[in-house]
């Protein structure tokens, strides 16, 4: 727990909820972060902190009239969505199989895109200020409309999962897709150009900032709250086409009432008032964590994942972890398992058991129980799940 900051000097203090000594280029990346002028009061470290690009993944950044675009990252939005149905988990026995089928036919799935655009997308509200973001992406109306429900890649996944009473849940993860990433791109670049123009020094590239008040940091702004809001809609739009998958299944087609419904993000940047000042929080891999917030923390495809409700705690600015936290790199995990150790981490889970997904596999990630356990003070749990189905990006 966060009693005293890192042993660093830094402009501003750090406060970290993990649960290990920051190796040191974690240490850097911290200090580099905390070291610029408009953080606010000081920076949060979650429970799954780990080496991102400039800032580090699991960090909360609260700062004062500036941005850092590649803190929010480029997968503006990504984040979690879950359902709980009035189902009990025996009623999956013998269908697993044909429910991955049918998810994967209606859900696309790595680069790929819908072929065709349901009503339910083109009638998105957002689609009316496409022609006011920024003109990287004029050409990309078309590509955002037919990726709009779909999964992503990476890390992206969709799951069945059963709690602790055998209820079924729908859970998944996915963000602002291609269009996202290139708003993303476009402002950073816009970003680090100015920085040398001005000659401003940082300690690390990926640290440009936009101030507010300027021109830039006013269109970084509007489009990042309009990626943020397809993210979210994106999700919506997956979790509906899941719901009818498994109603089909469970219920011979017939619509079902959701028990709960939660949706968050995890790379966002939001205005928020905290210690009694409006100031910009930015989750590079983190969630919001307020009283009245539900939010959902997976583990790996072969762990547990958690359904919380905050508890508020200013000092990490009412905020949680996002997930377990990679303990390896994809390359390096690549390297050091094998195919064998992927169906053994897996056993039990309808999934993909190929060499393709080894980077994704279990062990490559810290184990969830632990990170939960660093954040006693900052969520409650309100369900406890495990996967019996999934399907990554």
């Amino acid at each position: 727990m966060p009693h005293q900051p890192l042993p660093i000097q830094t402009e501003k203090p750090v406060y970290s909820w993990a649960g290990h000594d920051l190796a040191s280029q974690e240490l850097q990346m911290a200090k580099n972060v905390a070291s610029l002028p408009f953080v606010f009061k000081h920076v949060s470290l979650m429970p799954d902190v780990h080496l991102g690009k400039g800032a580090l993944v699991g960090s909360v950044i609260a700062t004062k009239d500036a941005i850092i675009p590649a803190a929010v990252g480029v997968d503006i939005g990504c984040g979690m969505a879950a359902l709980k149905l009035p189902f009990k988990g025996d009623r999956l026995d013998g269908k697993l199989k044909q429910i991955r089928k049918d998810l994967e036919a209606i859900i696309p799935v790595g680069f790929e895109e819908n072929k065709d655009v349901d009503k339910t997308v083109s009638n998105w509200g957002g689609w009316q200020n496409f022609k006011d973001l920024h003109r990287g992406v004029k050409n990309l109306e078309s590509k955002a409309l037919k990726q709009m429900g779909s999964l992503g890649g990476g890390n992206h996944f969709i799951e069945v999962c059963l709690d602790e009473e055998n209820n079924v849940w729908l859970m998944l993860h996915s963000g602002s897709r291609h269009i996202g990433n290139k708003l993303a791109q476009c402002h950073i670049g816009t970003a680090k150009d100015l920085l040398k123009l001005a000659e401003t020094k940082v300690p690390d590239p990926d640290l440009a900032y936009f101030v507010k008040g300027t021109p830039e940091f006013e269109a970084y702004w509007r489009d990042l709250q309009w990626a943020q809001n397809y993210a979210h809609f994106n999700r919506d739009v997956m979790l509906a086409r899941f719901k009818k998958v498994i109603e089909k299944h469970l219920a011979g087609g017939k619509p079902t009432k959701a028990l709960m419904f939660v949706n968050c993000h995890h790379n966002y940047a939001e205005q928020e008032t905290h210690f009694d000042e409006e100031i910009y929080v930015t989750r590079k891999g983190a969630v919001r964590a307020r009283q009245e917030d539900y939010g959902i923390i997976p583990g790996s495809m072969g762990a547990k994942s958690y359904i919380v409700k905050g508890k508020g705690n200013v000092m990490s600015y009412c905020s949680c972890s996002h997930g377990a936290g990679r303990l390896m790199s994809r390359a390096k995990a690549k390297k050091t398992f094998t195919l064998d150790d992927l169906v053994a981490q897996t056993a039990g889970v309808e999934c993909r058991k190929d060499t393709g997904i080894i980077d994704e596999i279990p062990a490559a990630y810290k184990p969830i129980e632990q990170v939960m356990a660093q954040q006693a003070d900052l969520v409650e749990v309100v369900a406890t799940l495990k996967q019996v189905l999934c399907i990554k990006g």
